[in-house]
Formats: structure tokens, C-alpha cells, sequence
């Protein structure tokens, strides 16, 4: 009995002075970002200078180039890119005109196309308007109610949902599916109501992909103004649109995943990835998506570089290309892995804005889950307290396949919808101490695992 008495007071003598040591290691972690982090000037330097940066653009390449100066500034021990063919999409010159519900004529009004689309090839597509506001009216209609129209997907964003990410789950197979179904039934183009929070006109792109065996046809997005026009004009029975677009697939080109790392000291082939995505759409900047993902990993390199914290296992900073509209990147940098017969340990992204961060979530297996769990104590002074979700990433996805545990920093989501792949997802929607919490989170928990693993 006393020795056992004995091996447990051992125990938790030694637990306590090993978390007393990862408190000390957590806040000179976070006095380092939050005193002297340069994620966000980069930030605005990316956004500034480079601006939106579709994958296969100009700026895209301009993106690769900022990126490894940024990551040999922050002092990775290594830095090198990693060759992605990427789609190039271009949008060109676009409009949309509508009837407005007892007023003559049309009016102009703002619309971005779907990224990925087809467009008219510059010419005007007119028709009449046929609204739904679910898949289930859409089901209900014929071929003949369809049949050279434009359908109106008028399905709203569930605003009495808390997390606005399982609103969007909710809508976004309108703008992913949408297009192809209606294609099937004959119609001539498609407009959706924007995956959007927002109680203003912001028009929201991001990517759709045709089914095979459909007719690729135009679609656009309106924001929720508009939208309340057409569905008001829809609801006389007298609504119309004109739709000109360019927006085309041009060709496949040559791009690069960037990739700096940390070298481990005891465990250097045990590896553990924070990333984003470098690619934007070609609107806005791309500040919260991705770019303040980008420069919280590359913060968690300079800082504990910073600090001379020399982690046990490597950690790899990964700036992933064309997670917007292809996922080219994220499984280009899984088949290297597996091609290298490398070992991944975690793998962690960021890519849900530089708002405050609440959380960070575990898709991994049960215990190890309870094992992170068991340290949750460490970041509560710092705000993060969730730590219950199943979330990773999509630029990650392809590794979670490979059997890699994923983890995804979670901010608030309160507002990230309301600049989600619109013209205001600029450098100054982003707020200077939440950017910086985010990296503290995503620091204190790669350097959390690199020194005890994940058992």
C-alpha cells in the first residue's frame, strides 16, 4: 500500500512540475506575439501589395515569392516550395440586370460569378425567373418549368444557428449543386441568394464543379438585397434577368505549396504541420481567408525561433495553393508525404478568419482527443476553452485520409460570413490582438506536441 501511496505522490508531483513548466513555456509564448509578432504587418503587407490571388494568377505567383521571404525571415531552418499544377479560372467582365416589382424596365445589380463557372461567352442570356427557396421546391417542378429559364435559389442563410459553419454546411450544396441540377432540367442559367450572414448587398463567389453529365451553364451569386428585390419580383410573376459573363477555364499551370520548418531535436523524423492556404478568390484580399491563416503559421515559426524554444519533433509550417477551387495543394503535399514515407504526427490549419479564437478542434481518435484534453487547463487563461468540435481542415483532408489526427484552430464565427469570398474580405476587417491570439493558440499547441507527442 505505501508503495503505491508512494508511486502516485511521485506521479502527480511530476505531472504537476511538467504542466507548471508548459504554463512558464505558454506565457513567454504569448508575451512574444502579442509584444513583438509581425503577423500582422505581414498580413498587410500580403494583402497590400499582392491583393487577391486566384490560383494560376499573376499574384499567385506573386503570393509563392512573398511567402518564402516571409518564411526565411521568421527563421525556418529550411524552406522550399513544392511543385502544384493548379486550374486557371478567369472571371472577366460580367453583369446581371433584373426587373424590379412594379417598376418598368431593369435595373444593374451587383453579382460576382460562381467560381469554376462557364459564362455566356459575353453575350446576353435572357429569360424569365423561377424562384425556389429550398432543393425540395426545386424537386417539385417539371422539365418544362425549367426549360431555358434562369432558377433563383432563393434558400437563406439559417441565421438562428450560433455556429455560422453549420449554416454554412446548410447552404452551401445551393451553390456546389445547385448549378447541375438545374442544368439537368434545361435551364439556361442560375442565380443563388449569397452563403452569407451579412444584412447587406455583398455578392459571395467561391467554387461549384459540373457533374459530367450536364451542360456547364452560367451561375452568379447576388447578395441579400438584391436577392430580396428578385424574390419580390419573382413573387408578381413577372421576373426577368439578363446575364453577360466571360468567365471561362483557361488551362492548367504550374504553381507551388511553400513550406518552412523547424527541425526536431529528439524527434526529427515525428512531424507536425501548422498550415492555410496561400490562394484567394480574386476579389477582396483575402485577408481572413486565407491569409491571416498564412501568417499565424509563419508566426509560429518566427516565434519560437524567436525565443530560441527548439522543439523535440519538426514542425512544418505549410502554405498550401488552391484550396479555393481544386484541393490541388493539399493533396499534392499528401502524396509527397507518402511518397517520402514520412511520419506525421498532427496536422493543424488555420482557415476560418483572424477573429478572436474559442477553440481548437480534434478530428482524431478517441484517446487521443482525452490525451490533448488533459492539457485544456493550459489554455484557458488564454481564452480557449472548446475544445469538443471534430474539426481540421481542407487543405488537411487528404492527410486525415492517410490516417493523420487533424486539428483545426476554431475563432468566433460570428462575422466570418459576412466577408466570406466577397470584395470586403479586406486587410482592415482584420483586428490587430485577435490575429495575434490566434497564433499564440496555434503556437502554444504545436509546441505543446512537440514536446509530449500524441499518445
Amino acid at each position: 500500500m505505501k508503495y503505491w501511496l508512494l508511486l502516485s505522490f511521485l506521479l502527480i508531483t511530476s505531472l504537476t512540475t511538467v504542466h507548471a513548466q508548459d504554463s512558464a513555456s505558454f506565457r513567454k509564448i504569448a508575451s512574444e506575439i502579442m509584444l513583438n509578432g509581425t503577423c500582422y504587418e505581414s498580413l498587410r503587407t500580403l494583402c497590400k501589395t499582392v491583393g487577391h490571388r486566384l490560383s494560376g494568377s499573376p499574384q499567385a505567383q506573386q503570393a509563392v515569392e512573398w511567402a518564402q521571404k516571409e518564411l526565411r525571415a521568421a527563421g525556418a531552418d529550411r524552406v522550399y516550395l513544392q511543385p502544384v499544377d493548379v486550374p486557371k479560372w478567369v472571371r472577366g467582365k460580367e453583369s446581371l440586370k433584373i426587373t424590379m416589382a412594379n417598376k418598368p424596365g431593369m435595373k444593374e445589380v451587383p453579382m460576382l460569378s460562381l467560381g469554376n463557372s462557364h459564362g455566356t461567352d459575353g453575350k446576353v442570356v435572357a429569360a424569365s425567373v423561377v424562384m425556389v427557396n429550398d432543393f425540395a421546391a426545386f424537386h417539385a417542378l417539371t422539365k418544362d418549368d425549367v426549360q431555358g429559364r434562369i432558377v433563383f435559389f432563393n434558400y437563406r442563410f439559417p441565421q438562428e444557428l450560433i455556429n455560422t459553419f453549420e449554416g454554412y454546411g446548410a447552404a452551401g450544396p445551393y451553390r456546389w449543386h445547385g448549378p447541375n441540377m438545374a442544368s439537368a432540367k434545361g435551364a439556361a442559367a442560375v442565380i443563388i441568394r449569397s452563403i452569407s450572414t451579412g444584412l447587406d448587398d455583398a455578392p459571395h463567389t467561391g467554387s461549384l464543379r459540373y457533374a459530367d453529365t450536364v451542360k456547364p451553364i452560367p451561375a452568379v451569386a447576388i447578395g441579400n438585397t438584391t436577392a430580396d428585390l428578385l424574390e419580390a419580383a419573382c413573387l408578381t410573376g413577372n421576373a426577368k434577368a439578363e446575364l453577360q459573363s466571360e468567365c471561362r477555364m483557361v488551362d492548367t499551370v504550374r504553381s507551388y505549396n511553400v513550406i518552412g520548418e523547424l527541425k526536431g531535436t529528439d524527434h526529427p523524423d515525428e512531424i507536425i504541420v501548422v498550415g492555410a492556404h496561400l490562394d484567394s478568390w480574386d476579389v477582396g484580399e483575402g485577408a481572413h481567408d486565407d491569409g491571416a491563416g498564412c501568417v499565424q503559421s509563419i508566426e509560429v515559426i518566427r516565434t519560437l525561433k524567436a525565443l530560441g524554444m527548439k522543439p523535440k519533433r519538426t514542425i512544418r509550417a505549410v502554405l498550401f495553393m488552391n484550396e479555393e477551387n481544386g484541393l490541388r495543394g493539399g493533396y499534392a503535399y499528401a502524396d509527397s508525404a507518402k511518397a517520402k514515407s514520412e511520419r506525421h504526427i498532427l496536422a493543424m490549419e488555420s482557415d476560418a478568419g483572424g477573429f478572436t479564437p474559442r477553440g481548437i478542434g480534434l478530428d482524431m481518435e478517441w484517446s487521443k482527443r482525452q490525451f490533448i484534453k488533459n492539457y485544456r487547463h493550459l489554455f484557458l487563461p488564454y481564452g480557449i476553452y472548446d475544445f469538443d468540435q471534430e474539426e481540421g481542415g481542407a487543405d488537411i483532408t487528404p492527410l486525415k485520409r492517410a490516417g493523420v489526427p487533424v486539428s483545426g484552430l476554431i475563432p468566433d464565427p460570428q462575422r466570418y460570413f459576412d466577408f466570406h469570398h466577397t470584395p470586403q474580405d479586406v486587410f482592415e476587417a482584420v483586428n490587430h490582438r485577435e490575429l495575434k491570439l490566434g497564433a499564440v493558440a496555434m503556437t502554444q499547441f504545436a509546441y505543446l506536441i512537440s514536446e509530449v507527442g500524441l499518445k
